[in-house]
C-alpha cells in the first residue's frame, strides 16, 4: 500500500506543481489522469524519487520512504518507466532484461519477457538499446524490463504512447500478468480513456490537486467538461 501524505512541490522559481496532495493507493491498477499542466508526471517522478518533495511523505507498506534516493527506492521495490524511453548505447536488449531481473537470462526466458509485449524476441534480443529502434520499440523493450522486474510498486508515465501497432487488450494483459507475479500495485499515468475504463481507481489531477477520486463511473463524467474534455479527446 502508498499513502501519500501532504506531499507539495514547489519549483525553485516559486511554481507551484503539487499542492498538499493526500492519498491511499492499495489497488492492484490505479490511474492518474488530468489536463497537460496538471502534475500526473511530477507526481509519479516524486513517488519514484526522481523528484525530492518540498514537503510531505511517502509511505510504502509502511516504511517511509521520503528520503531514500530513486536507487534505494528501487531496491526497495519501486519501479518507474519513463513517457520517453531512456537509450543506452553498448547495452543490448537482453542485458537490461537480465539487469532488470536481477540475473543473468536465459535467450529463451529473455525471449519470452519480448514476446509478452508483441516483439518478435530474436529480432530483437541482441540490438542494443540506441537509435537504431523506434519510440514504439523502446516503449516496448521498458515494458518487458519492468515486467522482468515485477515490483512491489510500479509507475507507468503514458505506457500506451508509441505502441499504436500493439492493440491496447495486449498492455493491459501484461499489467495483470505482472499483478499476478508480484501482488503488487501499478499506478498508470494515462489520457487513454481505454486505460482509464480497465483501472480500479481514477486519481483525477487538476492545478496540482486532486479534483476527484473513485471509478470509472464516477471520473469518466468529469472528463467530459470543458478542458478535460478537450485534452482527452485531444490525446486519443
Amino acid at each position: 500500500m502508498l499513502e501519500i501524505r501532504n506531499l507539495s512541490y514547489v519549483t525553485p522559481e516559486g511554481k507551484v506543481i503539487l499542492d498538499d496532495i493526500n492519498l491511499t493507493v492499495k489497488n492492484r491498477f490505479t490511474a492518474v489522469t488530468g489536463p497537460n499542466g496538471s502534475g500526473k508526471s511530477t507526481l509519479a517522478r516524486v513517488i519514484a524519487g526522481i523528484i525530492n518533495p518540498t514537503t510531505g511523505s511517502i509511505i510504502l507498506d509502511g516504511e517511509d520512504i521520503t528520503g531514500m534516493s530513486i536507487t534505494e527506492r528501487a531496491r526497495n521495490g519501486v519501479s518507474f518507466a519513463f513517457q520517453q524511453p531512456v537509450r543506452f548505447k553498448g547495452i543490448t536488449v537482453r542485458d537490461i532484461i537480465s539487469i532488470a531481473a536481477g540475473r543473468e537470462l536465459s535467450l529463451d526466458e529473455a525471449c519470452e519477457y519480448l514476446s509478452e509485449v508483441g516483439l518478435c524476441a530474436r529480432d530483437y534480443i541482441d540490438r542494443e538499446i540506441n537509435e537504431s529502434l523506434s519510440g514504439g520499440e523502446l516503449k516496448r523493450i521498458e515494458i518487458a524490463t519492468a515486467f522482468a522486474r515485477s515490483t512491489r510498486l510500479t509507475l507507468f508515465d503514458e505506457p500506451e504512447a508509441g505502441i499504436d501497432l500493439w492493440s491496447f487488450q495486449s498492455l493491459i494483459k501484461v499489467f495483470e500478468r505482472m499483478y499476478e507475479k508480484t501482488n503488487g500495485s501499478i499506478i498508470i499515468i494515462s489520457h487513454q480513456e481505454r486505460i482509464l475504463s480497465f483501472a480500479e481507481e481514477i486519481i483525477l489531477l487538476s492545478a496540482g490537486k486532486i479534483a476527484a477520486v473513485g471509478g470509472k463511473d464516477k471520473i469518466m463524467p468529469l472528463l467530459m467538461d470543458g478542458e478535460l474534455k478537450y485534452e482527452c479527446s485531444r490525446r486519443a
